[in-house]
């Protein structure tokens, strides 16, 4: 059982039915080798947070673009999720577009509940810098989220930069602005500068 906000939104969402098979998520980056309730457990905060803090990032500037549904749907499908999962993370993507959605405790906890996975908050961040991406600006509130998610994770300012400038190049090259991707956009989406020699490329 999963305690706190992320175990009582979570409760909301599937109700007593708390088997929903969320190993589904287990093949993602990030989540630690093994079996038992810890794993499921992170699992379940993954799942609650990344989606709960995803519809308060598309509520920031007012209301919710189709774009950012279109995302959303998009990545209940990389991540696998079956019909009653798809519906569990509507309902969080719903709490977290509410006034009232405890955005403070929700990073805690699952800072806390991620034990320091580094490449699992990573994966986190990307989710949210990428839905306050998908409509092409990144007004004043949702960059507001954004860092502070980032520092309440305990990524540094630069660390937060390189996924921003890494994210927006490729939301750049996917989103066809350009016919073909520019040589400075490969290099910021491999985090890299155009002086790297061929092994710091690699």
């Amino acid at each position: 059982m999963l305690g706190g906000p992320l175990g009582a939104m979570f409760g909301a969402a599937f109700g007593h039915n708390f088997d929903i098979g969320l190993n589904t998520l287990g093949n993602q980056r990030g989540f630690a080798s093994g079996i038992g309730e810890s794993v499921e457990r992170i699992q379940t905060a993954f799942f609650t947070c990344t989606f709960s803090v995803m519809g308060h990032i598309a509520k920031a500037d007012g209301e919710v673009s189709q774009m950012e549904i279109y995302l959303a749907e998009d990545i209940m499908r990389q991540l696998n999720l079956n019909p009653e999962q798809k519906k569990g993370a509507q309902h969080l993507f719903n709490e977290g577009k509410k006034p009232d959605f405890p955005l403070n405790d929700v990073l805690n906890q699952f800072r806390i509940e991620c034990h320091r996975r580094r490449n699992l908050m990573q994966m986190f961040m990307e989710i949210q810098v990428a839905i306050a991406l998908s409509d092409g600006t990144l007004d004043k509130g949702e960059s507001g989220i954004l860092g502070f998610a980032a520092d309440t994770l305990g990524f540094s300012r630069k660390e937060y930069e390189s996924i921003l400038q890494r994210m927006q190049a490729q939301c750049h090259a996917h989103n066809g602005q350009k016919n073909s991707m520019a040589l400075e956009d490969a290099y910021d989406l491999l985090g890299i500068t155009s002086t790297a020699n061929d092994q710091e490329v690699k």
